[in-house]
Protein backbone atom coordinates (compact mmCIF):
# COMPACT_ATOMS: atom_id res chain seq x y z
CA UNK A 1 0.00 0.00 0.00
CA UNK A 2 2.72 2.89 0.43
CA UNK A 3 2.11 5.85 2.13
CA UNK A 4 -0.62 8.11 1.91
CA UNK A 5 0.38 11.64 1.31
CA UNK A 6 -1.21 14.80 1.62
CA UNK A 7 -0.40 17.78 -0.79
CA UNK A 8 -2.45 20.35 0.54
CA UNK A 9 -1.35 20.45 4.25
CA UNK A 10 1.79 18.28 4.18
CA UNK A 11 0.88 15.12 6.04
CA UNK A 12 2.18 12.26 5.73
CA UNK A 13 0.57 8.87 7.20
CA UNK A 14 2.78 5.89 6.85
CA UNK A 15 1.27 2.51 7.21
CA UNK A 16 3.52 1.25 9.80
CA UNK A 17 2.07 4.27 11.93
CA UNK A 18 -1.71 3.37 11.23
CA UNK A 19 -1.86 -0.21 11.27
CA UNK A 20 -5.10 -0.59 13.22
CA UNK A 21 -8.12 1.76 13.61
CA UNK A 22 -10.46 1.69 16.63
CA UNK A 23 -14.32 2.79 16.69
CA UNK A 24 -16.08 3.90 19.19
CA UNK A 25 -16.96 0.51 20.74
CA UNK A 26 -12.85 -0.11 20.74
CA UNK A 27 -13.48 -2.21 17.55
CA UNK A 28 -10.17 -2.23 15.76
CA UNK A 29 -9.77 -2.74 12.15
CA UNK A 30 -6.59 -2.76 9.96
CA UNK A 31 -6.54 0.49 8.18
CA UNK A 32 -5.31 -1.81 4.97
CA UNK A 33 -8.48 -3.43 4.56
CA UNK A 34 -10.41 -0.28 4.66
CA UNK A 35 -7.54 1.17 2.14
CA UNK A 36 -8.17 -1.73 -0.14
CA UNK A 37 -11.61 -2.35 0.01
CA UNK A 38 -12.43 1.57 -1.01
CA UNK A 39 -9.90 2.95 -2.84
CA UNK A 40 -10.59 1.80 -5.95
CA UNK A 41 -14.68 3.64 -5.64
CA UNK A 42 -13.54 6.44 -3.61
CA UNK A 43 -10.74 7.64 -6.63
CA UNK A 44 -13.31 7.26 -9.43
CA UNK A 45 -15.63 8.50 -7.42
CA UNK A 46 -13.49 11.86 -6.86
CA UNK A 47 -12.38 11.56 -10.76
CA UNK A 48 -15.94 11.57 -11.62
CA UNK A 49 -16.25 14.79 -9.48
CA UNK A 50 -13.71 16.75 -10.64
CA UNK A 51 -11.64 15.31 -13.83
CA UNK A 52 -8.28 16.81 -12.74
CA UNK A 53 -6.30 13.18 -12.46
CA UNK A 54 -3.57 15.04 -9.95
CA UNK A 55 -6.05 16.96 -7.68
CA UNK A 56 -8.01 13.51 -7.59
CA UNK A 57 -5.02 11.53 -5.98
CA UNK A 58 -4.66 14.62 -3.48
CA UNK A 59 -8.68 14.51 -2.54
CA UNK A 60 -8.47 10.49 -2.17
CA UNK A 61 -5.49 10.45 0.25
CA UNK A 62 -7.42 13.84 2.46
CA UNK A 63 -10.24 10.96 1.98
CA UNK A 64 -8.54 8.78 3.83
CA UNK A 65 -6.79 10.80 6.40
CA UNK A 66 -10.13 11.72 7.52
CA UNK A 67 -11.35 8.09 7.60
CA UNK A 68 -7.80 7.56 9.92
CA UNK A 69 -8.93 10.53 12.32
CA UNK A 70 -12.62 10.40 11.95
CA UNK A 71 -13.11 6.86 12.06
CA UNK A 72 -14.27 6.86 16.30
CA UNK A 73 -17.49 8.81 15.11
CA UNK A 74 -18.83 5.97 12.48
CA UNK A 75 -21.91 3.89 13.54
CA UNK A 76 -22.72 1.07 11.67
CA UNK A 77 -26.49 1.46 12.88
CA UNK A 78 -26.60 4.69 10.74
CA UNK A 79 -25.21 2.85 7.47
CA UNK A 80 -22.74 0.84 5.66
CA UNK A 81 -18.94 1.75 6.11
CA UNK A 82 -18.97 2.22 2.24
CA UNK A 83 -21.84 5.06 2.06
CA UNK A 84 -19.85 6.83 5.38
CA UNK A 85 -16.67 6.59 3.65
CA UNK A 86 -18.40 8.04 0.03
CA UNK A 87 -19.94 10.66 2.36
CA UNK A 88 -16.57 12.19 2.99
CA UNK A 89 -15.50 11.97 -0.25
CA UNK A 90 -18.31 14.07 -1.19
CA UNK A 91 -17.63 16.51 1.23
CA UNK A 92 -13.95 16.64 0.81
CA UNK A 93 -15.01 17.68 -3.07
CA UNK A 94 -17.36 19.66 -1.79
CA UNK A 95 -14.42 21.58 0.30
CA UNK A 96 -12.10 21.57 -2.85
CA UNK A 97 -15.04 23.53 -5.25
CA UNK A 98 -15.70 25.62 -2.15
CA UNK A 99 -11.60 26.64 -2.08
CA UNK A 100 -11.20 27.09 -6.00
CA UNK A 101 -14.63 29.37 -5.85
CA UNK A 102 -15.43 27.52 -8.85
CA UNK A 103 -18.18 25.27 -10.09
CA UNK A 104 -17.66 22.16 -11.85
CA UNK A 105 -16.34 22.62 -15.16
CA UNK A 106 -14.62 20.00 -17.52
CA UNK A 107 -10.82 20.44 -17.65
CA UNK A 108 -10.13 18.73 -21.20
CA UNK A 109 -6.50 18.22 -20.61
CA UNK A 110 -7.46 15.82 -18.09
CA UNK A 111 -9.48 13.81 -20.65
CA UNK A 112 -6.71 13.66 -22.74
CA UNK A 113 -4.19 12.52 -19.67
CA UNK A 114 -6.99 9.28 -19.55
CA UNK A 115 -5.23 6.36 -21.21
CA UNK A 116 -6.65 4.79 -24.47
CA UNK A 117 -6.76 1.77 -25.22
CA UNK A 118 -3.39 0.32 -26.57
CA UNK A 119 -4.67 -2.56 -28.80
CA UNK A 120 -6.77 0.26 -30.16
CA UNK A 121 -6.81 1.19 -34.09
CA UNK A 122 -5.79 5.04 -34.44
CA UNK A 123 -9.24 5.80 -35.29
CA UNK A 124 -10.59 3.87 -31.90
CA UNK A 125 -8.61 5.72 -29.72
CA UNK A 126 -9.91 8.74 -31.07
CA UNK A 127 -13.44 7.96 -31.38
CA UNK A 128 -12.56 7.23 -28.12
CA UNK A 129 -11.74 10.13 -26.79
CA UNK A 130 -14.08 12.06 -28.70
CA UNK A 131 -16.94 10.11 -26.44
CA UNK A 132 -15.13 10.91 -23.23
CA UNK A 133 -15.35 14.40 -23.85
CA UNK A 134 -18.62 14.42 -25.20
CA UNK A 135 -19.59 12.56 -22.09
CA UNK A 136 -17.42 15.24 -19.77
CA UNK A 137 -19.49 17.97 -21.67
CA UNK A 138 -22.86 16.18 -20.99
CA UNK A 139 -22.50 15.38 -17.25
CA UNK A 140 -21.76 19.63 -17.17
CA UNK A 141 -25.61 20.03 -18.01
CA UNK A 142 -26.63 18.06 -14.60
CA UNK A 143 -26.77 20.24 -11.19
CA UNK A 144 -24.41 19.37 -8.63
CA UNK A 145 -27.12 17.26 -6.91
CA UNK A 146 -27.34 15.22 -10.00
CA UNK A 147 -23.39 15.06 -10.85
CA UNK A 148 -22.80 13.39 -6.93
CA UNK A 149 -25.67 11.09 -7.40
CA UNK A 150 -24.64 9.76 -11.06
CA UNK A 151 -20.90 9.71 -9.71
CA UNK A 152 -21.85 7.77 -6.82
CA UNK A 153 -23.73 5.49 -8.81
CA UNK A 154 -21.90 4.58 -11.54
CA UNK A 155 -18.14 5.61 -10.69
CA UNK A 156 -18.14 4.39 -6.92
CA UNK A 157 -20.90 2.01 -7.91
CA UNK A 158 -23.27 1.93 -4.46
CA UNK A 159 -26.19 1.04 -4.56
CA UNK A 160 -29.66 3.17 -4.33
CA UNK A 161 -30.12 2.63 -0.67
CA UNK A 162 -26.77 3.89 -0.19
CA UNK A 163 -26.70 6.77 -1.85
CA UNK A 164 -30.19 7.75 -0.56
CA UNK A 165 -28.23 7.38 3.14
CA UNK A 166 -25.28 9.77 1.72
CA UNK A 167 -27.70 12.17 0.21
CA UNK A 168 -30.20 12.01 2.74
CA UNK A 169 -33.58 11.74 0.05
CA UNK A 170 -35.54 8.17 -0.51
CA UNK A 171 -34.79 5.63 -2.32
CA UNK A 172 -37.11 6.03 -4.76
CA UNK A 173 -36.18 9.68 -4.92
CA UNK A 174 -32.30 8.06 -6.01
CA UNK A 175 -34.22 6.45 -8.62
CA UNK A 176 -36.17 9.11 -10.24
CA UNK A 177 -33.09 11.75 -10.49
CA UNK A 178 -30.94 8.77 -12.08
CA UNK A 179 -33.28 8.72 -14.80
CA UNK A 180 -33.89 12.53 -15.20
CA UNK A 181 -30.26 12.92 -14.77
CA UNK A 182 -29.24 9.96 -17.73
CA UNK A 183 -32.41 11.62 -19.94
CA UNK A 184 -31.01 14.57 -19.79
CA UNK A 185 -27.60 13.58 -20.41
CA UNK A 186 -29.07 11.63 -23.43
CA UNK A 187 -30.59 14.76 -24.41
CA UNK A 188 -27.91 16.82 -24.31
CA UNK A 189 -25.48 14.03 -26.59
CA UNK A 190 -28.14 13.78 -29.31
CA UNK A 191 -28.41 17.25 -29.37
CA UNK A 192 -24.28 17.12 -29.78
CA UNK A 193 -24.38 14.51 -32.68
CA UNK A 194 -27.57 15.94 -34.99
Amino acid sequence: MGAITCVCDRAIIDEKQVEVIQNEDNSVIAFKDIFDAHYKRVFNFCAYRINNHHDTEDLVSIVFEKVITKYKTYRPQCGTLEAWIITIAKNVVNDYYRKKKTKACIQLDFINEIPASTSGQPEEILINRENKIALMGALNVLSEKERNIVAMKYAAKLKNVDIASIMSISEANVGIILYRSLKKMRRFLEGETT
